[in-house]
């Protein structure tokens, strides 16, 4: 009398980036992922920054469709045939399948506000972030185009320092970019600094602490070496803000802090006055 029921499979299994939803780590409120992505990646709840690629940092400062890829083929060697848990070639080739660029830097030609800039913007999903001989290398082909062009230089830092696997090499593109930078400075043309989270080590120490205008993206660690490593080399308890970007500005480290949904115009802003200049 009963005849059964024929239901049907639903799957509900979901691969992570599929789903709809994501929690804030900071008020632990479920959140559309859409309208996380349309709010530059914060938090329409509570206002806290999720990370973004370079990809997402890029398309948040440039004009649409305005930016041409002008980086160099290049990748990353492996002079010391280093290995840790895996081999350095291995690294490279899974962050690049991660994040689908070449190396751990962004560069290219566009335009902020209508104004021209050769632009570069750091991964740190890509190894940390780390410079390496290629970032050395694609960092100083920047600053060159912006010589040649005669239009500002931006850099938008988000790295671990150093690449560590690179030894020596790794070491040498602080002094290298430096080096350039100071052409840059000799040409007259502006550089403006972006540093967000996190910006240490040997990047903060060297091109990302050279800029004309520096800038710090609101809640972005800045600091050479890890807290844990400063405080027990040097025996005593570190502020509580120590790292921050209140502590880099109080300290004159930066010029200002900018909340992530102004700084374009913040940019556009500081270029059209360089501009203006002369």
């Amino acid at each position: 009398m009963f005849k059964d029921k024929k239901y049907f499979r639903v799957d509900l299994t979901r691969e992570p980036d599929e789903s709809l939803w994501m929690r804030c780590k900071s008020c632990g409120e479920l959140v559309f992922k859409r309208r996380v992505r349309e709010n530059n990646n914060i938090c329409p709840n509570c206002g806290a920054y999720f990370f973004l690629t370079a990809r997402e940092r890029l398309e948040s400062l440039i004009d649409d469709g305005t930016f041409v890829d002008i980086s160099k083929p290049i990748v990353a060697d492996d002079p010391l045939g280093f290995s840790d848990t895996k081999p350095y070639p291995k690294r490279v080739e899974e962050a690049q399948e991660k994040t689908g660029l070449p190396s751990a830097i962004i560069l290219g030609s566009a335009t902020v506000t209508e104004i021209p800039v050769v632009i570069g913007v750091m991964e740190f999903q890509f190894i940390g972030g780390s410079m390496g001989s290629v970032m050395g290398e694609q960092i100083c082909h920047g600053m060159e185009e912006a010589i040649r062009r005669r239009v500002p230089f931006v850099l938008v830092s988000s790295s671990g320092g150093a690449r560590v696997q690179e030894g020596i090499f790794s070491l040498m593109q602080m002094a290298k970019v430096s080096t350039v930078r100071t052409r840059l400075a000799e040409e007259g043309i502006p550089f403006i600094s972006i540093m967000t989270y996190p910006t240490t080590g040997g990047v903060l120490a060297s091109i990302a602490s050279l800029g004309d205008v520096i800038i710090a993206e609101k809640g972005a660690t800045i600091g050479f070496a890890g807290r844990r490593v400063i405080r027990d080399t040097i025996a005593e308890e570190l502020p509580e803000n120590f790292q921050t970007d209140a502590f880099a500005l109080a300290h004159g480290a930066i010029d200002r802090v900018v909340p992530r949904e102004e700084l374009k115009n913040e940019l556009g802003r500081l270029l059209s006055l360089f501009v203006e200049a002369g």
